[in-house]
Protein backbone atom coordinates (compact mmCIF):
# COMPACT_ATOMS: atom_id res chain seq x y z
CA UNK A 1 0.00 0.00 0.00
CA UNK A 2 1.17 3.52 -0.80
CA UNK A 3 0.82 6.22 1.81
CA UNK A 4 0.86 10.00 2.01
CA UNK A 5 1.90 12.15 4.96
CA UNK A 6 0.55 15.70 5.27
CA UNK A 7 3.48 17.92 6.25
CA UNK A 8 2.39 21.47 5.35
CA UNK A 9 -0.39 23.79 4.12
CA UNK A 10 -2.67 21.95 6.54
CA UNK A 11 -3.22 24.53 9.30
CA UNK A 12 -3.12 27.45 6.87
CA UNK A 13 -2.30 28.32 3.27
CA UNK A 14 1.51 28.11 3.27
CA UNK A 15 4.27 25.53 3.68
CA UNK A 16 2.87 23.12 1.07
CA UNK A 17 4.55 19.71 1.52
CA UNK A 18 3.39 16.09 1.18
CA UNK A 19 5.43 12.88 1.39
CA UNK A 20 4.37 9.98 -0.85
CA UNK A 21 5.81 6.55 0.03
CA UNK A 22 5.70 3.09 -1.51
CA UNK A 23 7.73 -0.02 -0.67
CA UNK A 24 10.34 1.02 -3.25
CA UNK A 25 10.29 4.82 -3.40
CA UNK A 26 9.71 8.10 -1.59
CA UNK A 27 8.68 11.28 -3.40
CA UNK A 28 8.23 14.75 -1.92
CA UNK A 29 5.32 16.70 -3.42
CA UNK A 30 5.99 20.44 -3.01
CA UNK A 31 8.54 21.94 -0.62
CA UNK A 32 7.15 25.34 0.33
CA UNK A 33 7.98 28.04 2.83
CA UNK A 34 5.74 28.91 5.74
CA UNK A 35 4.88 32.59 5.30
CA UNK A 36 2.98 35.20 7.26
CA UNK A 37 3.42 36.21 10.88
CA UNK A 38 6.73 35.69 12.67
CA UNK A 39 5.47 32.72 14.68
CA UNK A 40 4.41 30.99 11.45
CA UNK A 41 7.69 31.68 9.66
CA UNK A 42 9.66 30.25 12.59
CA UNK A 43 8.49 26.80 11.41
CA UNK A 44 10.98 27.17 8.54
CA UNK A 45 13.82 26.96 11.07
CA UNK A 46 12.82 23.46 12.15
CA UNK A 47 14.57 20.43 10.57
CA UNK A 48 12.66 18.96 7.67
CA UNK A 49 10.38 16.23 9.10
CA UNK A 50 11.69 13.20 7.17
CA UNK A 51 14.87 11.35 6.28
CA UNK A 52 16.25 13.44 3.42
CA UNK A 53 18.61 10.68 2.31
CA UNK A 54 15.60 8.46 1.56
CA UNK A 55 13.92 10.89 -0.86
CA UNK A 56 14.18 9.72 -4.47
CA UNK A 57 12.56 12.71 -6.22
CA UNK A 58 10.82 16.03 -5.60
CA UNK A 59 7.83 17.35 -7.56
CA UNK A 60 6.79 21.03 -7.51
CA UNK A 61 3.31 22.15 -8.53
CA UNK A 62 4.38 25.74 -9.27
CA UNK A 63 6.89 28.47 -8.50
CA UNK A 64 5.28 30.42 -5.65
CA UNK A 65 7.51 30.28 -2.57
CA UNK A 66 4.82 28.71 -0.39
CA UNK A 67 5.16 25.71 -2.73
CA UNK A 68 8.87 25.86 -3.67
CA UNK A 69 10.69 28.05 -1.15
CA UNK A 70 12.18 25.35 1.09
CA UNK A 71 13.96 23.51 -1.74
CA UNK A 72 17.23 25.33 -0.92
CA UNK A 73 16.89 24.05 2.67
CA UNK A 74 16.37 20.56 1.31
CA UNK A 75 19.59 20.81 -0.71
CA UNK A 76 21.45 22.50 2.16
CA UNK A 77 20.58 19.49 4.33
CA UNK A 78 21.86 16.95 1.81
CA UNK A 79 19.35 16.33 -0.98
CA UNK A 80 20.94 15.91 -4.43
CA UNK A 81 18.24 14.17 -6.49
CA UNK A 82 16.00 15.48 -9.29
CA UNK A 83 13.35 18.19 -8.82
CA UNK A 84 10.57 17.91 -11.42
CA UNK A 85 8.32 20.79 -12.54
CA UNK A 86 6.93 22.39 -15.69
CA UNK A 87 9.32 24.26 -17.98
CA UNK A 88 7.98 27.76 -17.16
CA UNK A 89 8.32 26.94 -13.46
CA UNK A 90 12.02 26.18 -14.06
CA UNK A 91 12.51 29.73 -15.29
CA UNK A 92 10.34 31.40 -12.66
CA UNK A 93 11.81 29.52 -9.72
CA UNK A 94 15.24 30.94 -10.50
CA UNK A 95 13.93 34.50 -10.14
CA UNK A 96 11.93 33.82 -6.98
CA UNK A 97 14.52 31.75 -5.11
CA UNK A 98 17.37 34.15 -5.91
CA UNK A 99 15.28 37.07 -4.68
CA UNK A 100 14.40 35.17 -1.49
CA UNK A 101 18.06 34.29 -0.84
CA UNK A 102 19.15 37.87 -1.50
CA UNK A 103 16.61 39.25 0.97
CA UNK A 104 17.61 36.70 3.63
CA UNK A 105 21.32 37.43 3.22
CA UNK A 106 20.68 41.19 3.40
CA UNK A 107 18.43 40.97 6.46
CA UNK A 108 20.92 38.73 8.30
CA UNK A 109 23.79 41.09 7.41
CA UNK A 110 22.08 44.04 9.13
CA UNK A 111 20.83 41.92 12.01
CA UNK A 112 24.36 40.68 12.69
CA UNK A 113 25.66 44.25 12.71
CA UNK A 114 23.22 44.98 15.54
CA UNK A 115 24.14 41.74 17.29
CA UNK A 116 27.86 42.52 17.16
CA UNK A 117 27.27 45.89 18.79
CA UNK A 118 25.15 44.24 21.49
CA UNK A 119 27.63 41.42 22.05
CA UNK A 120 25.12 38.80 20.91
CA UNK A 121 25.69 35.62 18.92
CA UNK A 122 25.48 36.08 15.17
CA UNK A 123 22.92 34.19 13.08
CA UNK A 124 22.93 32.63 9.61
CA UNK A 125 20.42 33.12 6.80
CA UNK A 126 17.88 30.38 6.22
CA UNK A 127 19.74 29.69 2.97
CA UNK A 128 22.15 31.46 0.66
CA UNK A 129 22.56 32.17 -3.04
CA UNK A 130 24.94 29.20 -3.23
CA UNK A 131 22.16 26.91 -1.96
CA UNK A 132 19.82 28.29 -4.63
CA UNK A 133 22.38 27.62 -7.36
CA UNK A 134 22.53 24.00 -6.24
CA UNK A 135 18.74 23.75 -6.46
CA UNK A 136 18.74 25.17 -9.99
CA UNK A 137 21.20 22.48 -11.06
CA UNK A 138 18.70 19.80 -10.02
CA UNK A 139 15.60 21.24 -11.72
CA UNK A 140 14.09 19.27 -14.60
CA UNK A 141 11.44 20.96 -16.75
CA UNK A 142 8.65 18.77 -18.13
CA UNK A 143 5.96 19.64 -20.69
CA UNK A 144 2.29 19.64 -19.82
CA UNK A 145 0.49 16.30 -20.34
CA UNK A 146 3.74 14.30 -20.61
CA UNK A 147 3.70 11.26 -18.29
CA UNK A 148 7.19 10.38 -17.05
CA UNK A 149 8.70 8.01 -14.51
CA UNK A 150 10.41 9.79 -11.62
CA UNK A 151 11.20 6.90 -9.25
CA UNK A 152 10.72 3.13 -9.09
CA UNK A 153 6.99 2.53 -9.52
CA UNK A 154 6.08 6.25 -9.48
CA UNK A 155 5.18 8.45 -12.44
CA UNK A 156 3.98 12.04 -12.79
CA UNK A 157 1.97 14.11 -15.25
CA UNK A 158 1.38 17.87 -15.13
CA UNK A 159 -1.86 19.47 -16.31
CA UNK A 160 -2.53 23.21 -16.50
CA UNK A 161 -3.86 24.70 -13.23
CA UNK A 162 -4.31 28.21 -14.71
CA UNK A 163 -3.09 29.89 -11.49
CA UNK A 164 0.21 31.45 -12.59
CA UNK A 165 2.48 30.74 -15.54
CA UNK A 166 3.58 27.11 -15.35
CA UNK A 167 1.25 26.17 -12.49
CA UNK A 168 0.09 22.59 -12.55
CA UNK A 169 -2.40 20.06 -11.36
CA UNK A 170 -0.17 17.12 -10.42
CA UNK A 171 -1.17 13.54 -11.16
CA UNK A 172 0.99 10.99 -9.31
CA UNK A 173 0.79 7.41 -10.61
CA UNK A 174 1.78 4.65 -8.19
CA UNK A 175 2.24 1.07 -9.40
CA UNK A 176 2.30 -1.75 -6.87
CA UNK A 177 1.54 -5.42 -7.32
CA UNK A 178 0.73 -4.93 -10.98
CA UNK A 179 -1.96 -2.34 -10.19
CA UNK A 180 -1.78 1.42 -10.79
CA UNK A 181 -3.41 4.00 -8.55
CA UNK A 182 -3.56 7.73 -9.12
CA UNK A 183 -3.25 10.56 -6.62
CA UNK A 184 -4.39 13.97 -7.89
CA UNK A 185 -3.12 17.16 -6.26
CA UNK A 186 -4.99 20.23 -7.48
CA UNK A 187 -2.12 22.57 -6.67
CA UNK A 188 -3.45 26.13 -6.66
CA UNK A 189 -6.34 26.33 -9.11
CA UNK A 190 -6.72 29.51 -11.13
CA UNK A 191 -9.53 32.03 -11.37
CA UNK A 192 -11.29 31.41 -14.69
CA UNK A 193 -12.00 35.16 -15.01
CA UNK A 194 -8.32 36.12 -14.76
CA UNK A 195 -6.34 37.25 -17.80
CA UNK A 196 -3.71 35.54 -19.95
CA UNK A 197 -3.80 31.95 -18.68
CA UNK A 198 -6.13 29.15 -19.65
CA UNK A 199 -8.82 27.83 -17.33
CA UNK A 200 -7.75 24.91 -15.10
CA UNK A 201 -7.76 21.59 -16.92
CA UNK A 202 -10.52 19.13 -16.12
CA UNK A 203 -9.39 15.94 -14.40
CA UNK A 204 -11.90 13.10 -14.61
CA UNK A 205 -10.58 10.36 -12.35
CA UNK A 206 -8.48 9.71 -9.25
CA UNK A 207 -8.09 7.18 -6.46
CA UNK A 208 -7.35 9.93 -3.96
CA UNK A 209 -7.74 13.70 -4.34
CA UNK A 210 -6.06 16.60 -2.52
CA UNK A 211 -7.64 19.99 -3.26
CA UNK A 212 -6.83 23.51 -2.19
CA UNK A 213 -9.48 25.57 -0.40
CA UNK A 214 -8.01 29.10 -0.27
CA UNK A 215 -11.34 30.71 -1.22
CA UNK A 216 -13.51 27.81 -0.12
CA UNK A 217 -15.92 30.12 1.69
CA UNK A 218 -16.56 32.88 -0.87
CA UNK A 219 -16.74 34.00 -4.46
CA UNK A 220 -14.84 36.84 -6.05
CA UNK A 221 -16.34 40.04 -7.32
CA UNK A 222 -17.00 39.68 -11.04
CA UNK A 223 -14.20 40.73 -13.37
CA UNK A 224 -16.68 42.81 -15.37
CA UNK A 225 -17.58 44.93 -12.33
CA UNK A 226 -13.92 45.14 -11.29
CA UNK A 227 -12.84 46.46 -14.68
CA UNK A 228 -15.65 49.04 -14.79
CA UNK A 229 -14.49 50.39 -11.42
CA UNK A 230 -10.83 50.24 -12.52
CA UNK A 231 -11.63 52.32 -15.60
CA UNK A 232 -13.49 54.86 -13.46
CA UNK A 233 -10.56 55.26 -11.07
CA UNK A 234 -8.15 55.82 -13.96
CA UNK A 235 -10.42 58.51 -15.40
CA UNK A 236 -10.88 60.21 -12.02
CA UNK A 237 -7.13 60.24 -11.39
CA UNK A 238 -6.44 61.71 -14.82
CA UNK A 239 -8.94 64.50 -14.19
CA UNK A 240 -7.36 65.18 -10.78
CA UNK A 241 -3.91 65.43 -12.35
CA UNK A 242 -2.19 63.14 -9.86
CA UNK A 243 -0.22 59.93 -10.07
CA UNK A 244 -1.64 56.46 -9.58
CA UNK A 245 0.31 54.02 -7.42
CA UNK A 246 -0.45 50.30 -7.64
CA UNK A 247 1.32 48.05 -5.12
CA UNK A 248 1.49 44.67 -6.82
CA UNK A 249 2.91 41.19 -6.42
CA UNK A 250 5.66 40.49 -8.97
CA UNK A 251 4.40 37.13 -10.18
CA UNK A 252 0.94 36.86 -11.70
CA UNK A 253 -0.80 39.98 -10.42
CA UNK A 254 1.54 42.39 -12.22
CA UNK A 255 1.15 40.62 -15.56
CA UNK A 256 -2.64 40.58 -15.15
CA UNK A 257 -2.59 44.34 -14.52
CA UNK A 258 -0.42 45.03 -17.56
CA UNK A 259 -2.80 43.03 -19.74
CA UNK A 260 -5.90 44.81 -18.38
CA UNK A 261 -4.25 48.22 -18.78
CA UNK A 262 -3.29 47.20 -22.31
CA UNK A 263 -6.91 46.36 -23.13
CA UNK A 264 -8.03 49.77 -21.86
CA UNK A 265 -5.23 51.51 -23.77
CA UNK A 266 -6.25 49.82 -27.02
CA UNK A 267 -9.82 51.03 -26.40
CA UNK A 268 -8.55 54.60 -25.96
CA UNK A 269 -9.49 54.69 -22.27
CA UNK A 270 -6.06 55.45 -20.80
CA UNK A 271 -4.98 59.06 -21.05
CA UNK A 272 -1.93 58.92 -18.79
CA UNK A 273 1.29 59.55 -20.67
CA UNK A 274 3.28 56.65 -19.21
CA UNK A 275 2.98 53.52 -17.12
CA UNK A 276 6.06 52.50 -15.19
CA UNK A 277 6.85 49.01 -13.94
CA UNK A 278 9.28 49.72 -11.13
CA UNK A 279 10.30 46.29 -9.87
CA UNK A 280 13.35 44.36 -11.15
CA UNK A 281 11.74 41.10 -10.05
CA UNK A 282 8.40 41.86 -11.76
CA UNK A 283 10.27 42.92 -14.90
CA UNK A 284 12.17 39.61 -14.97
CA UNK A 285 8.94 37.66 -14.48
CA UNK A 286 7.16 39.64 -17.21
CA UNK A 287 9.93 38.80 -19.66
CA UNK A 288 9.49 35.11 -18.79
CA UNK A 289 5.76 35.47 -19.48
CA UNK A 290 6.67 36.81 -22.93
CA UNK A 291 8.63 33.62 -23.66
CA UNK A 292 5.69 31.33 -22.92
CA UNK A 293 2.81 32.98 -24.76
CA UNK A 294 1.96 29.55 -26.14
CA UNK A 295 0.25 28.75 -22.81
CA UNK A 296 -1.93 31.89 -22.88
CA UNK A 297 -5.65 31.45 -23.47
CA UNK A 298 -6.66 31.66 -27.15
CA UNK A 299 -8.90 34.64 -26.39
CA UNK A 300 -6.13 36.72 -24.81
CA UNK A 301 -3.55 35.72 -27.42
CA UNK A 302 -5.98 37.12 -29.98
CA UNK A 303 -6.24 40.40 -28.05
CA UNK A 304 -2.45 40.79 -28.17
CA UNK A 305 -2.25 39.84 -31.85
CA UNK A 306 -5.05 42.24 -32.86
CA UNK A 307 -3.20 45.11 -31.17
CA UNK A 308 -0.05 44.53 -33.21
CA UNK A 309 -0.98 43.10 -36.60
CA UNK A 310 2.01 44.78 -38.25
CA UNK A 311 4.46 43.12 -35.85
CA UNK A 312 5.71 39.55 -36.44
CA UNK A 313 4.08 37.00 -34.13
CA UNK A 314 7.34 36.13 -32.36
CA UNK A 315 7.81 39.80 -31.40
CA UNK A 316 4.29 40.40 -30.07
CA UNK A 317 4.02 40.74 -26.29
CA UNK A 318 2.40 42.68 -23.49
CA UNK A 319 4.61 45.58 -24.62
CA UNK A 320 2.92 45.72 -28.01
CA UNK A 321 -0.47 45.67 -26.26
CA UNK A 322 0.62 48.48 -23.92
CA UNK A 323 3.25 50.59 -25.74
CA UNK A 324 3.35 53.27 -23.02
CA UNK A 325 4.77 50.70 -20.56
CA UNK A 326 8.24 51.62 -19.33
CA UNK A 327 10.64 49.54 -17.23
CA UNK A 328 12.52 51.14 -14.33
CA UNK A 329 15.35 48.76 -13.61
CA UNK A 330 17.97 50.76 -11.71
CA UNK A 331 17.71 52.53 -8.38
CA UNK A 332 18.44 55.82 -10.17
CA UNK A 333 15.55 55.30 -12.60
CA UNK A 334 13.25 54.52 -9.68
CA UNK A 335 14.27 57.69 -7.88
CA UNK A 336 13.58 59.76 -11.00
CA UNK A 337 9.93 58.68 -10.83
CA UNK A 338 9.58 60.51 -7.52
CA UNK A 339 10.05 63.78 -9.40
CA UNK A 340 6.87 63.18 -11.42
CA UNK A 341 3.98 65.07 -9.80
CA UNK A 342 1.18 63.84 -12.05
CA UNK A 343 0.11 61.89 -15.10
CA UNK A 344 1.94 58.63 -14.35
CA UNK A 345 0.83 55.15 -13.32
CA UNK A 346 3.47 53.40 -11.21
CA UNK A 347 3.30 49.66 -10.51
CA UNK A 348 5.80 48.50 -7.89
CA UNK A 349 6.31 45.90 -5.17
CA UNK A 350 5.79 44.79 -2.62
CA UNK A 351 2.12 43.97 -2.94
CA UNK A 352 1.43 44.66 0.76
CA UNK A 353 3.59 47.82 0.89
CA UNK A 354 5.87 46.25 3.53
CA UNK A 355 9.01 46.41 1.40
CA UNK A 356 10.32 47.24 -2.04
CA UNK A 357 10.20 50.42 -4.08
CA UNK A 358 6.51 51.12 -3.56
CA UNK A 359 7.31 52.42 -0.07
CA UNK A 360 9.30 55.34 -1.45
CA UNK A 361 6.65 56.17 -4.03
CA UNK A 362 4.09 56.23 -1.25
CA UNK A 363 6.34 58.61 0.68
CA UNK A 364 6.42 61.04 -2.26
CA UNK A 365 2.73 60.76 -3.24
CA UNK A 366 0.53 59.92 -0.26
CA UNK A 367 0.51 63.47 1.04
CA UNK A 368 -0.79 64.81 -2.31
CA UNK A 369 -4.60 64.95 -2.37
CA UNK A 370 -4.62 64.51 -6.16
CA UNK A 371 -2.82 61.14 -5.89
CA UNK A 372 -4.55 57.76 -6.00
CA UNK A 373 -3.50 54.37 -4.60
CA UNK A 374 -5.16 51.25 -6.01
CA UNK A 375 -4.96 48.15 -3.81
CA UNK A 376 -5.40 45.05 -6.01
CA UNK A 377 -4.36 42.21 -3.69
CA UNK A 378 -4.94 40.75 -0.25
CA UNK A 379 -3.44 42.84 2.56
CA UNK A 380 -2.46 40.85 5.65
CA UNK A 381 -3.14 42.23 9.11
CA UNK A 382 -0.27 44.37 10.38
CA UNK A 383 1.01 45.40 6.94
CA UNK A 384 1.15 49.03 5.74
CA UNK A 385 -1.15 48.10 2.87
CA UNK A 386 -3.79 46.86 5.33
CA UNK A 387 -3.44 50.08 7.33
CA UNK A 388 -4.12 52.16 4.20
CA UNK A 389 -7.18 50.03 3.36
CA UNK A 390 -8.43 50.48 6.93
CA UNK A 391 -8.21 54.28 6.64
CA UNK A 392 -4.87 55.15 8.26
CA UNK A 393 -4.23 58.90 8.39
CA UNK A 394 -0.45 58.55 8.70
CA UNK A 395 2.13 56.45 6.85
CA UNK A 396 5.52 55.87 8.46
CA UNK A 397 8.74 55.17 6.55
CA UNK A 398 12.29 55.33 7.95
CA UNK A 399 11.04 57.17 11.03
CA UNK A 400 9.21 59.84 9.03
CA UNK A 401 5.44 60.24 9.26
CA UNK A 402 3.59 61.10 6.05
CA UNK A 403 0.02 62.41 6.03
CA UNK A 404 -2.34 60.28 3.97
CA UNK A 405 -4.28 62.65 1.72
CA UNK A 406 -4.32 60.48 -1.40
CA UNK A 407 -7.49 58.59 -2.29
CA UNK A 408 -7.23 54.86 -1.49
CA UNK A 409 -9.16 52.40 -3.67
CA UNK A 410 -9.59 48.65 -3.16
CA UNK A 411 -10.34 46.40 -6.15
CA UNK A 412 -11.43 42.91 -5.16
CA UNK A 413 -11.65 41.02 -8.45
CA UNK A 414 -7.98 40.49 -9.29
CA UNK A 415 -7.46 37.11 -7.65
CA UNK A 416 -5.37 34.31 -9.14
CA UNK A 417 -7.19 31.67 -7.06
CA UNK A 418 -10.40 29.86 -7.92
CA UNK A 419 -13.46 31.00 -5.99
CA UNK A 420 -15.73 28.63 -4.07
CA UNK A 421 -18.06 28.21 -7.04
CA UNK A 422 -15.12 27.59 -9.37
CA UNK A 423 -13.68 24.95 -7.01
CA UNK A 424 -17.02 23.14 -6.97
CA UNK A 425 -17.25 23.40 -10.76
CA UNK A 426 -13.78 21.84 -11.09
CA UNK A 427 -14.83 18.95 -8.85
CA UNK A 428 -17.87 18.33 -11.04
CA UNK A 429 -15.56 17.05 -13.81
CA UNK A 430 -14.83 13.81 -11.93
CA UNK A 431 -16.74 10.89 -13.37
CA UNK A 432 -17.93 7.65 -11.82
CA UNK A 433 -17.21 6.84 -8.18
CA UNK A 434 -15.95 9.89 -6.29
CA UNK A 435 -12.49 9.40 -4.72
CA UNK A 436 -11.75 10.27 -1.08
CA UNK A 437 -11.24 14.06 -0.98
CA UNK A 438 -8.88 15.89 1.39
CA UNK A 439 -9.15 19.67 1.70
CA UNK A 440 -5.84 21.45 2.23
CA UNK A 441 -4.23 24.85 1.70
CA UNK A 442 -6.88 27.00 3.35
CA UNK A 443 -7.72 28.79 6.56
CA UNK A 444 -10.06 26.92 8.92
CA UNK A 445 -13.15 28.97 8.00
CA UNK A 446 -12.64 28.43 4.26
CA UNK A 447 -12.05 24.70 4.64
CA UNK A 448 -15.04 24.15 6.90
CA UNK A 449 -17.36 26.01 4.52
CA UNK A 450 -16.12 24.09 1.49
CA UNK A 451 -16.27 20.79 3.41
CA UNK A 452 -20.00 21.23 4.05
CA UNK A 453 -20.64 22.04 0.40
CA UNK A 454 -18.75 19.06 -1.02
CA UNK A 455 -20.30 16.66 1.47
CA UNK A 456 -23.73 17.86 0.38
CA UNK A 457 -22.71 16.91 -3.17
CA UNK A 458 -21.91 13.35 -2.12
CA UNK A 459 -18.14 13.55 -1.63
CA UNK A 460 -16.44 11.56 1.12
CA UNK A 461 -14.38 14.53 2.25
CA UNK A 462 -12.30 15.45 5.28
CA UNK A 463 -9.77 17.94 6.55
CA UNK A 464 -6.46 16.24 7.43
CA UNK A 465 -4.31 17.09 10.43
CA UNK A 466 -0.65 18.05 10.31
CA UNK A 467 1.42 14.87 10.30
CA UNK A 468 -1.53 12.63 9.49
CA UNK A 469 -0.75 9.54 7.39
CA UNK A 470 -3.26 7.91 5.06
CA UNK A 471 -2.96 4.89 2.78
CA UNK A 472 -4.33 4.46 -0.72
Amino acid sequence: MAQITFLGAIEGVTGSMYLIETRESKVLLDCGLFQGRKVEEEANLQPLPFDISAIDAVVLSHAHLDHSGRTPLLVKQGYSGPIFMTRPTCDLIEVLLKDAASLQERDVFWENKRRKRAGKKEIEPLYTMADVEEVLGLCIGVGYYQKINIADGIGVRFSDAGHILGSSIVEIFVEEGGKEKKLVFSGDLGNSEAALLRDPDAIKSADILLMESTYGDRDHRSMEDTLVEFEGILQEAFENGGNILIPSFALGRTQELIFRLGELYQQGKIKHRAIFLDSPMAIAVTEIYHRYQNVYSDEDKEVIQNSSKNIPLHKQSLHTLLPILRYSTTTEESMELNKIEGGAIIIAGSGMCNGGRIRHHLKHNLWRKQSHVIIVGFQAAGTPGRALVDGAKKYKIAGEEISVRAKIHTLGGFSAHASKTQLLDWLSNFEGKKPPLYLIHGEAKAKESLLKSVQQQGWSASIPELGQVITF
